[in-house]
């Protein structure tokens, strides 16, 4: 009966938060929408603010369903997609004895021995985790990330709720199929369920260390794998400051230009070099240490692109600052997201009403990611099926955006960002690439080449076989033929002998 629970507190949460507006602001409004009841005490509330309010009333779950839904602009409008990603999730800690109990339970062993050290109070919550201070019997300072406990069956609750809301507006609302709701809900499923697997973020952070090793501009603390669980997770303890406390990064000497910049670099480094990015790169992620170098910190969510993504985002981008509108539109279709049937005039026609009003505005003014907001917006138009990992990179660049124009108000993305576009489109195409191409397809040549003659050889015996055995075949049906007409010609002069 918990669920009935739950329910009420939902039906509560959408009466006080007059979230039937947010239903009837959809189109055309359904007859059961105007029946009810809503409260008139946050009618002058924007209906995005609504919605985001409500969400954090309802709970860390509802939070991240909240976060989920801001990476997808391609169902929602920029404004409720811009107010959710204003969602924060930091709770309060859960009691320490639980943490240590859950620590205990997934190594099989008491804290005293998995640890030289662990402080019992969190220095950070969330609402899936909380981060604990500690030091391995090696001297080694760590962080170690536990996993809140009995947490699975609160998520199956609500998700079943949302599972059952999403079929809900599927079947009664005038867009309901458009948006998608089933859709969302199993991306949001998928989206927590890995983020309750801490070996997984255990995972993308090495991985993020072993491309970023060596880098002048950014850290990545270590993982102890032999001490990370599906449960737990220990890396390394990292020293810094928040990148949002701009005043003690001045007082500390830090080069903000410079730092602005760098952020650019490790953005686009991850994305063309690397297809493999960090994709919750907000300020609360990120700390800088005394030497200028940034620190990378949960890596939960991350993005990885393929060779033609890569491609497509490359060729936008450099069509855009072309104003080459015609080649953003074609860049579509050849994609194969764009509807065969699509003229490519009509929707360079579209492009070009989003992207012409930018170029109104400095370069150093313009963003990128809000360029792709509005594209994607577009896209639908088009019906275009925008694809995961691109809604996510256009919500990391936001990100990544807003924090180097934080730090550098001046800052000129396309002037940092244009040499990585260049020089990965130049190893694309061209001589180089083709010598790559070679080079990386060398050792199945120098495996193939010393057999080829006899496979040629095999070949040609082959289709000579071949050749004899349709020969045989059609020998064989000629002379099959041949002796049918014969016994045919045979029996007409047997008649003939018969009827003299």
């Amino acid at each position: 009966m918990k669920w009935l629970s739950r329910l009420a507190v939902i039906l509560k949460t959408v009466y006080r938060f007059g979230l039937a507006d947010l239903l009837a602001a959809r189109g055309k409004t359904p007859w059961f929408v105007k029946l009810l009841p809503r409260s008139g005490k946050m009618r002058d509330t924007p209906l995005p603010v609504r919605l985001r309010l409500a969400l954090e009333s309802l709970g860390p779950i509802f939070v991240k369903l909240g976060q989920v839904l801001s990476t997808r602009p391609d169902l929602l409008p920029a404004s409720y997609a811009l107010e959710l990603s204003r969602l924060q999730d930091k709770v309060p800690p859960f009691d320490a004895d639980l943490a240590q109990r859950q620590i205990e339970a997934s190594f099989g062993r008491p804290v005293e021995e998995i640890y030289a050290e662990f402080e019992a109070e969190p220095v950070a919550a969330a609402s899936v985790a909380q981060v604990h201070r500690a030091r391995l019997f090696g001297g080694e300072a760590v962080a170690v990330k536990v996993l809140r406990p009995n947490l699975e069956p609160v998520i199956e609750q609500d998700l079943a709720l949302m599972r059952t809301a999403a079929r809900l507006i599927e079947k009664l609302l005038p867009d309901g199929k458009r948006l998608r709701p089933r859709e969302v809900v199993a991306e949001f499923d998928k989206y927590l369920h890995d983020e309750l697997d801490l070996m997984r973020e255990a995972a993308n952070a090495s991985q993020l260390g072993r491309n970023f090793a060596g880098s002048e501009m950014l850290v990545v603390p270590k993982v102890y794998f032999d001490y990370c669980s599906r449960e737990v997770m220990t890396m390394q303890w990292m020293e810094g400051t928040p990148v949002s406390d701009i005043g003690s990064l001045k007082a500390q000497g830090v080069d903000l230009k410079k730092l602005a910049r760098y952020g650019v670099e490790i953005f686009f480094t991850q994305v063309f070099r690397d297809g493999f990015f960090h994709a919750d790169m907000h300020p609360g992620n990120i700390l800088v240490k005394a030497d200028g170098r940034y620190v990378a910190l949960d890596f939960g969510i991350v993005g990885s692109l393929t060779d033609f993504d890569k491609r497509y985002l490359a060729i936008n981008f450099l069509a855009f600052f072309n104003r080459d509108y015609h080649r953003v539109a074609t860049a579509h279709i050849e994609s194969g997201w764009v509807p065969p049937q699509t003229r490519a005039e009509e929707l360079e026609a579209a492009v070009r009403a989003v992207c012409e009003p930018f170029f109104n505005k400095p370069l150093s003014q313009i963003s990128f990611g809000l360029v792709l907001m509005r594209l994607f917006e577009t896209s639908r138009r088009f019906h275009v099926e925008i694809q995961p990992q691109l809604v996510l990179l256009q919500k990391t660049l936001l990100n990544i955006e807003g924090l180097g124009r934080q730090l550098d108000p001046d800052l000129d993305l396309w002037a940092t960002a244009k040499p990585f576009l260049v020089r990965w489109m130049n190893r694309q195409v061209g001589p180089r690439a083709l010598l790559r191409n070679l080079k990386n397809e060398a050792p199945d040549w120098a495996e193939i080449l010393p057999s080829l003659p006899r496979k040629i050889n095999a070949l040609v015996d082959e289709a000579r076989q071949k050749e004899m055995r349709n020969a045989y075949v059609h020998l064989i049906k000629s002379q099959q033929r041949q002796n049918f007409w014969l016994a045919v010609i045979a029996l007409i002069l047997f008649l003939m002998l018969l009827c003299k």
